[in-house]
């Protein structure tokens, strides 16, 4: 049984050009977290893919007084998972962000996403997804508060603020995570 799992943060349509909520340059992540797909499926790790998933008048969009504009709302494209992004029809779906009266930033957060893991034996995660400075950040600080491994593939991910990226990746190391920065 693998001990190691790729989990993919957020790579949804809203967070890409075009969408509601864009994260910049967050398109030039997709080559190189499908490259991690294929190396993920050839060792047989499990792969994990969160998503925003917000119902209609969510509490984190602005018209209810929230911080971000409407975003990931169920059932909309804007919701659903990059077209370049090669996701198997096996990984695991993960939904966060779905009470109409809490946000959600990790994928750990409300979803029984840690019991899951540790159910099966997984001890260590590769993380890439969008955005670094927030679902990313948020993930891997979660994770790494369960005890996980966990590496970020800084390639694989993108900041909605790209100059607060270093920053980011330095409080990350300094929790105990790995940055992988090839």
């Amino acid at each position: 049984m693998p001990s190691t799992a790729l989990l993919l943060v957020d790579i949804q349509n809203d967070f890409c050009a075009g969408g509601t909520l864009a994260v910049p340059d967050a398109e030039t992540i997709m080559p190189v977290v499908n490259r991690w797909i294929e190396r993920a499926r050839q060792a047989g790790w499990p792969i994990i893919a969160s998503r925003d998933w917000h119902p209609r008048e969510h509490c984190s969009f602005a018209a209810q007084g929230g911080d971000w504009p409407e975003h990931c709302v169920q059932d909309t494209p804007g919701a659903g998972y990059h077209a370049t992004l090669q996701l198997p029809d096996e990984a695991i779906r993960v939904s966060k962000g779905c009470a109409f009266d809490r946000d959600n930033y990790s994928a750990f957060q409300g979803t029984g996403l840690a019991s899951y893991l540790q159910r099966h034996g997984i001890t260590s995660l590769k993380v890439a997804g969008l955005a670094l400075d927030v679902c990313v950040q948020a993930t891997v600080r979660e994770a790494r508060e369960h005890g996980f491994e966990v590496t970020l593939i800084a390639a694989g991910t993108r900041a909605v603020e790209p100059e607060h990226a270093a920053a980011c990746k330095e409080a990350l190391r300094d929790l105990g995570a790995t940055i992988d920065e090839s």
